[in-house]
């Protein structure tokens, strides 16, 4: 009895700390307009690695992370492993989470937890038609990345990126862009 006492007091303390963390979160997107998920991903095609180009900042990757990975690989039960690295000049960070594609969206949004039973949405906003590059973000504006197959993209196509975020309310200065020298 007195271990459920204890563990009831820690629920009580800790999940409004969370929930607070998580409403803390910066609002990055000055659109009032709803976003809108890409019509469709093929989840084959999307599984693998992706770097990140630009983010809005958060509260759970770094500002030293020189270059930042998300691999996304198919699990067992049918839902994906997603695999977030943040290699730094020491060392390395990563965060294994899981990840649920949202019935009737075509595989274009996402449920993503990194600390159960607490899950994010993750929409694909657009997509190259060759699976090179993405924006993703969620209908709050208060997370957005672009992501790409390769560490650094053409300065042609990095404009056009940037300019196809502003387009969906966000303002590149307040993106961070990894060096992605690592």
């Amino acid at each position: 009895m007195h271990k459920f006492k204890i563990l009831s007091l820690i629920a009580i303390v800790a999940i409004p700390a969370i929930l607070s963390a998580c409403a803390s979160q910066a609002v990055y997107r000055s659109s009032q307009l709803p976003l809108k998920a890409h019509s469709s991903v093929e989840l084959n095609r999307y599984l693998g690695k992706w770097y990140e180009i630009y983010r809005v900042p958060n509260r759970f990757e770094d500002a030293d992370c020189r270059t930042v990975t998300a691999e996304y690989s198919p699990r067992t039960d049918g839902r994906i492993k997603v695999l977030n690295t943040c290699f730094k000049a020491d060392k390395k960070n990563e965060a294994v989470g899981v990840a649920n594609v949202v019935e009737g969206s075509n595989n274009a949004k996402l449920k993503v937890s990194f600390f159960r039973p607490f899950y994010g949405d993750y929409w694909v906003l657009d997509l190259a038609a060759d699976y090179s590059w993405v924006l993703v973000g969620e209908p709050s504006g208060k997370y957005f990345w672009i992501l790409a197959r390769d560490k650094t993209l053409s300065p042609t196509l990095e404009s056009e990126l940037l300019k196809k975020a502003e387009k969906l309310g966000y303002n590149r200065n307040d993106f961070i862009k990894p060096k992605n020298d690592l």
